[in-house]
């Protein structure tokens, strides 16, 4: 497997992003209920948990030189200053099961248990199972559907097909 460079998504990223949404179909359609649209790309920026600022938004692309294999939408101290919340891990089917996910993943908790954090928290979409099998490879606890009230989802418009979310947990201090 090719190394895997992990860094800051940059506005001239946006198109390969773009095709990494249009690869990933089968995530979007399970999440959303709708394929990913050419706006979701600009909403990564703005897209917030509730509670959380603009500047605690870290977006992460995962490049094979030069081509955009993932991306991770995180929220540093959120909800809490000693924790971070990931909202978005994707990775193009194309590398999926060949341990780019996970060997990115164990790379970025370790670079959150060193600045501090005690706890990161992710969200996976009600009946994904690839991503739940994979938030629980990594140690998450994975809780039990949410399921979803009123028109949005942090400070965007959620979709009628997003009807529940899992919470999952890990806890760096343990590690």
């Amino acid at each position: 497997m090719d190394e895997i460079e992990v860094r800051e998504l940059t506005p001239e990223d946006e198109a390969g992003v773009a095709r990494l949404f249009a690869a990933c179909e089968d995530y979007f359609v399970a999440a959303t209920g709708a394929p990913a649209l050419a706006a979701d790309v600009q909403s990564l920026y703005y897209a917030l948990p509730e509670g959380a600022d603009v500047d605690q938004k870290r977006l992460l692309v995962l490049c094979r030189g030069e081509e955009i294999v993932g991306l991770v939408d995180l929220v540093d101290r959120h909800p809490d200053a000693a924790s971070c919340s990931v909202g978005l891990f994707l990775v193009a089917p194309d590398v999926r099961r060949a341990g780019v996910g996970t060997g990115v993943a164990r790379r970025l908790i370790e670079e959150a248990a060193g600045r501090g954090m005690r706890t990161v928290t992710a969200t996976c979409p009600s009946g994904w199972e690839p991503g739940l099998g994979f938030l629980r490879g990594l140690g998450f606890e994975v809780g039990v559907p949410r399921a979803m009230t009123g028109d949005t989802i942090g400070n965007r418009t959620r979709y009628p097909a997003e009807t529940g979310l899992h919470t999952a947990r890990l806890t760096l201090a343990d590690r």
